[in-house]
């Protein structure tokens, strides 16, 4: 069973602030292009390309936006680069484990400019393959636990396919086959259940507890690889402090 990382539950809180850097728009239309070049423009028909609307909708782009990126995806963006998908791998402090997924129209220019942010925060970009058999990727769900009932939403998701479910922090992470993501999302749609987050995504197989100076440092890597242009998502298996937790639950 994957492991629970506390990062998989602190990522999804970071959208607003990115909407105020200007960067999810970007970011999330090229996720849009790609899904739809790969699969076509119907989300009915294009799994991928739903959740990337999904994610599109959470924070509030616009519909225009939504349908220009549909529009270069399906060959109706003449003239637009071509985007590469590329998934690095490589190390932070203390052995942690990391993989960035990238989306560029230049992998000459991109990679050297992740190799020189791992550099920069005491980490090491690895080989193809150094890390990833370390994660598997699995369909991820994310609700606040609020009032839910812990043992009803179980039942409720095991029966639609989910692998597993538990609690971290204040909200629970189920974990699903790519396949079953969907349905199990309207599941929990359908019972008025606010999904917070739902996404393909690379989880951990087991977990590194940090202490709070490895904690802070790993954290700053995270931020800036994210902070890239190109980089889409970055997967980690470390978990934090109480003290940090408790720190980033007050500033939200």
């Amino acid at each position: 069973m994957a492991g629970h990382s506390h990062w998989a539950s602190i990522k999804h809180k970071k959208g607003a602030s990115d909407v105020k850097k200007g960067k999810a728009f970007s970011k999330i239309a090229r996720m849009i292009t790609v899904a739809a070049r790969k699969s076509g423009g119907d989300p009915d028909m294009n799994p991928r390309l739903q959740l990337a609307i999904d994610k599109a909708r959470a924070v509030n782009m616009p519909k225009e936006n939504i349908e220009r990126a549909i529009q270069k995806g399906t060959g109706d963006g003449a003239g637009e680069a071509e985007l590469h998908e590329c998934l690095y791998e490589g190390y932070g402090s203390q052995g942690v484990a990391l993989l960035v997924e990238i989306l560029t129209d230049n992998k000459n220019r991109t990679a050297p400019e992740i190799r020189k942010i791992f550099d920069r925060y005491g980490g090491n970009l690895g080989d193809v393959g150094c890390v990833s058999w370390m994660f598997e990727k699995k369909g991820l769900i994310i609700v606040n636990a609020g009032n839910l009932d812990e043992d009803e939403l179980m039942m409720l998701v095991l029966d639609k396919g989910a692998e597993d479910m538990q609690r971290v922090g204040d909200s629970f992470q189920i974990t699903c086959s790519q396949t079953d993501l969907a349905i199990i999302k309207k599941a929990l749609e359908a019972k008025n259940i606010k999904v917070e987050s739902a996404d393909i995504s690379w989880l951990p197989k087991t977990n590194i507890d940090l202490d709070e100076t490895a904690g802070r440092k790993i954290l700053k890597l995270m931020d800036a690889l994210e902070e890239h242009d190109d980089v889409q998502n970055v997967y980690s298996n470390f978990n934090l402090p109480q003290s940090i937790l408790a720190e980033m639950q007050s500033a939200k």
